[in-house]
């Protein structure tokens, strides 16, 4: 944001400059060279004072913990003991 405030007013500031020396331009060569001179030093001027403006303080910023990368899980077939038989299930175990 700042770089396009800086950039809009040195574009208006030349454009100041050329408007402000059209209608001197019948008076010679100095004239032209004084407007673009005098733009050219605004300009400066003005995006020295903008480069110069301190920076914003956001203030310390909390960050998160990152998720949890994949599971390290995996099904195993268990035996139990239902009652009458032997049986199997499957068991999510994770590590």
């Amino acid at each position: 944001m700042k770089k396009t405030v800086a950039a809009l007013l040195a574009i208006a500031a030349i454009a100041g400059s050329l408007v402000s020396v059209a209608p001197a331009a019948h008076a010679g060569g100095g004239a032209v060279a004084a407007g673009v001179a005098g733009g050219l030093i605004g300009g400066a001027i003005i995006g020295g004072a903008i480069a110069s403006a301190p920076r914003p303080y956001y203030g310390p910023a909390y960050y998160d913990a990152p998720p949890p990368g994949p599971g390290g899980c995996y099904y195993r077939r268990e035996r139990f003991w239902d009652g009458y038989e032997w049986a199997f299930r499957p068991v999510r175990v994770c590590y």
